[in-house]
């Protein structure tokens, strides 16, 4: 069954306005972003903007294009409203793939999707991967998540979890992470049954979403069920500075 790929992309950005528009070897970010979603096995890609600029760079390389409320308070929210103008099947497969993801590797793409299909319980499907620096655990940047034997989340978290009680006596960076021990990244790449998106925009926030400002958090404080798989693959990271711009910028300059 096919999927539909949705690209949420806004032109205001505190550490790099006009983000979408960047250019990376001659083409702007979005069009990056946008064909290595169309090399993943959805049935359609769309992106979903509420910018006249970002609109017309699509249609100037033949992308679908939907103009989307200024009002948002979230992707999340952008994304119902596409669902809904879409007019899509309650149990349609919706993929959201962020607009500063460059370099993201379809593969991810289709296995958030996948996710859904192999298990039934799950509303949402996402991705993780091991954590193996002491640094990257302890930095609050960097999410975490519990998950259990069949790779639900438990939780998500910008602390150092789970906590080892034996090694760590204070909150500090450890030189290194105890034997045995296993703390897994969140990779923020989503996968949604249309009708979570539809419950989802009409729950408040959660308590526990609010001290971590993770919107995912409000998902699981009304006991909906998010499916965490470890990634097939390394993501490469997004862009959220002009040093990740320019790292990107080099990383296709050699590969061209």
């Amino acid at each position: 069954m096919s999927f539909t790929v949705v690209i949420p992309a806004r032109f205001a950005s505190s550490r790099l306005p006009g983000k979408p528009l960047a250019d990376i070897g001659g083409a702007p970010m979005i069009r990056h972003v946008y064909e290595q979603a169309c090399k993943s096995r959805a049935g359609r890609v769309l992106v979903a903007t509420d910018d006249e600029r970002i609109e017309q760079a699509c249609h100037g390389f033949g992308a679908e294009v939907l103009m989307t409320s200024r009002d948002h308070a979230s992707g999340t929210d952008r994304l119902q409203e596409v669902v809904a103008r879409l007019g899509l099947a309650d149990d349609a497969r919706v993929v959201n793939v962020q607009g500063d993801e460059p370099l993201i590797p379809p593969a991810l793409i289709n296995q958030v999707a996948d996710a859904l299909e192999e298990y039934r319980e799950a509303a949402i499907s996402t991705l993780c991967e091991r954590i193996h620096e002491p640094a990257e655990l302890f930095n609050p940047n960097v999410v975490k998540v519990v998950r259990d034997h069949d790779g639900y989340a438990h939780y998500f978290s910008r602390a150092p979890v789970p906590w080892s009680r034996a090694d760590w006596q204070a909150n500090k960076v450890p030189e290194q992470l105890p034997e045995g021990y296993q703390a897994w990244r969140h990779i923020g790449i989503y996968g949604y049954r249309a009708s979570l998106l539809h419950r989802f925009v009409s729950w408040p926030p959660a308590p526990t979403e609010l001290t971590e400002s993770l919107e995912q958090l409000r998902a699981l404080y009304q006991g909906e069920r998010i499916h965490v798989s470890e990634a097939r693959e390394p993501p490469p990271a997004g862009v959220d500075t002009r040093e990740d711009l320019e790292r990107v910028r080099q990383y296709l300059a050699l590969k061209h």
